[in-house]
């Protein structure tokens, strides 16, 4: 590919003139937009002109490329933490918000300030690093979408991402008095960006969605100047100035501030996190389950790494890491809530998804079960495989495959890019994850790994539900004679384990349900959800969140008419697919005396006579499954084998039983 540059990217990491402002701790002229609700938000007062300083320090270019150099020492590879065990090291929590702070505060033309490296996945569709578009590319982003690269360009994204973060982290360190700067240049360097795991069950006392991100817009931090009270960098980011020129279509030209479940399409709309981290509570254990079917039974890279439906490759798999981290996304966003006049805020857009801050949290997450099923499955990479959406730098049907560049992510000095091939293995960008340390040897580290699925995501699945009820009975592993029959027997007792006469196992095996959804990606013209119910959803949408039969759902994350850009003719013809997984809430209806047994027979007449569809889209409405173009649905059971330590997953065997809804 030619450059418009001869070279690596040569950026400055420096807040420009017109951030004096932000470094006395004043209010950029454009926040005068912002909504009269809210205080307006604020930078660190550093008690110094940090033009100046900055100014001095780098006075020379510093030469930007991806990869291990990111100011780590050498061969210094640290853990990325989960953001709540993060927040227990308060110097390097201090210095990652007073980091992010800055880097929201830096002038929006800065190829390294947020606006800059947020602005590579989606719009504003400019060129980043004089990496061009290839013609008739011009209105996309970078990123790869439904695509075999999908998994691998995110990972050197968030390594420009982390390198950045870290050098301004770095720099403000070195601003605390001498006698403390050591102790925080030593924050630094453990520093990683953190993940936020929305699969694992949250706190006793708190939600999926942790307080730091959607408390309160303001967070108070111990810099170098005091404590003071600052906009929290992690609740959401104010463009400054709001780029009318890219986003022409209401409601993106009237929101200065990325949004979450805003409570309307106006420019006075609020987010409205409560909401959202219900609706993600309530989706918690779908997802749950989701990933670890995907750990145990996704052992193809091809089907693991993207949601693009393709006959006769996918036919039996239908999930993926993609469409999984799609549901997410609408979640996060507050898409599919069911409250009157929302649409979803940026997260639920593909386009502005990149500038909420809590999009490189989700995707480090990402990124780490991409790094654990590699360790599971290290055979299975990339294959060639034709593009099915445009990208800044890729056409539709391009061959893309394990040395495809993955732009604008430059790897050397001379301009070469970094390949899938070349970041498959993580730790050369310093970094790894609790779940791959000290794992030596092939054989442990999986071992290792898959204790690691068991102990955070097994607690949500059938598998482990029937064997803990073996276990309970006295039958180890679930191995020995009459297994299946005992799980089958009435008990009298008031308080037995859910398991008990719910049927359905057969020796070690037991039988797993899921709805296997097939959809066009933009059928509704912007992202939309498909809710699964047992029976009636409650009559106020409001209450879905919470309701007692709601089994999961499936969020398909798509573009609004304006944001789709170059990728429109695609867009309309792409489909996508996805899963939502049943048996926990057969076992659940069995529980509440809906259901008497999991029997074939009897799952199959409930699920043909209860299990209620309802799809909502952009604004909140909702859909009959028929007014969603393409949109396919069937239940499928298979056989399952459930693991005998916590070494072991689930074996899943071929598809048994399976009848279409639609």
């Amino acid at each position: 590919m030619k450059l418009a540059m001869a070279s690596a990217i040569v950026l400055r990491l420096f807040i420009l003139a017109n951030l004096v402002t932000f470094c006395l701790g004043h209010h950029h002229h454009h926040q005068q937009q912002q909504q009269q609700q809210q205080p307006r938000p604020t930078a660190y007062n550093y008690g110094f002109d940090v033009h100046r300083r900055v100014k001095r320090q780098l006075a020379e270019p510093l030469t930007t490329v991806v990869g291990g150099d990111a100011g780590q020492q050498a061969g210094d590879v640290q853990v990325r933490r989960e953001i709540r065990e993060l927040e227990q090291d308060r110097d390097v929590w201090t210095l990652y918000l007073l980091g992010m702070s800055m880097m929201q505060f830096t002038d929006q033309t800065e190829p390294t300030s947020w606006y800059g490296i947020t602005g590579i996945h989606g719009m504003p569709h400019q060129t980043w690093g004089g990496v061009r578009p290839t013609p008739g590319n011009e209105e996309t982003g970078y990123c790869t979408h439904s695509s075999i690269l999908f998994p691998t360009w995110h990972r050197p994204y968030l390594a420009l991402y982390e390198q950045v973060l870290t050098n301004v982290m770095r720099m403000i360190a070195n601003w605390w008095p001498d006698d403390q700067k050591q102790r925080y240049l030593d924050a630094v360097q453990r520093f990683r960006i953190p993940y936020w795991d929305w699969a694992t069950y949250p706190p006793s006392d708190g939600s999926v969605l942790p307080t730091s991100v959607g408390g309160s817009p303001f967070v108070d931090v111990d810099g170098p100047n005091g404590v003071q009270r600052i906009a929290n960098p992690l609740f959401s980011y104010t463009f400054r100035p709001l780029n009318t020129t890219a986003f022409r279509q209401a409601p993106w030209n009237t929101w200065t501030e990325t949004l979450r479940g805003p409570t309307n399409w106006g420019p006075g709309a609020q987010s409205n996190n409560s909401m959202v981290a219900m609706t993600i509570d309530q989706n918690q254990r779908s997802l749950s389950q989701r990933l670890y079917i995907l750990f145990s039974n996704y052992g193809n890279y091809s089907r693991f790494s993207n949601n693009a439906w393709i006959p006769f490759v996918n036919n039996a798999s239908y999930d993926s890491l993609e469409s999984l981290h799609d549901t997410v996304h609408t979640l996060a966003g507050g898409g599919g809530m069911g409250m009157p006049n929302i649409q979803g805020g940026h997260m639920s857009f593909i386009p502005y998804s990149a500038f909420d801050p809590i999009f490189f949290l989700h995707h480090t997450m990402v990124d780490r079960i991409f790094a654990m099923w590699q360790t599971l499955y290290p055979q299975s990479w990339v294959t060639p495989t034709a593009a099915v959406l445009n990208s800044y730098t890729t056409s539709r049907g391009q061959i893309q495959d394990s040395q495809t560049p993955l732009t604008p992510f430059f790897a050397d000095a001379n301009g070469g890019f970094w390949t899938s091939d070349s970041v498959r293995d993580f730790t050369k960008f310093g970094y790894t994850y609790t779940e791959l340390t000290d794992l030596a040897g092939a054989s442990n580290a999986q071992a290792g790994v898959r204790r690691a699925i068991n102990r955070l995501y097994g607690a949500s699945s059938p598998a482990n539900m029937f064997l803990r009820e073996l276990r309970a009975q006295g039958i180890k592993g679930g191995r020995g004679k009459g297994a299946s029959s005992r799980i089958g027997q009435q008990s009298s007792s008031k308080h037995r384990p859910a398991c008990r006469e719910v049927g359905g196992l057969q020796d070690d095996s037991y039988r797993e349900w899921i709805v296997n959804i097939r959809a066009k990606k933009q059928a509704l013209d912007g992202p939309y959800s498909i809710y699964f119910f047992f029976g009636t959803p409650p009559e106020d949408k409001a209450d879905w969140a919470q309701a007692e039969n709601h089994v999961g759902a499936m969020g398909v994350f798509a573009a609004d008419g304006a944001g789709m850009g170059g990728m429109r003719e695609a867009m309309k013809e792409l489909e996508v697919s996805g899963t939502v997984p049943l048996t926990t809430g057969l076992i659940g209806a069995v529980e509440r005396g809906r259901l008497e047994g999991l029997s074939q027979g009897e799952v199959v007449k409930f699920l043909r006579e209860e299990l209620v569809v309802v799809v909502l889209g952009p604004g909140g409405r909702e859909y009959g499954v028929l007014d969603v173009e393409g949109l396919r649905l069937g239940v499928r059971s298979f056989s399952v084998k459930l693991p005998q330590s916590e070494d072991e997953l689930p074996v899943w065997g071929e598809e048994e039983v399976g009848f279409d809804l639609l």
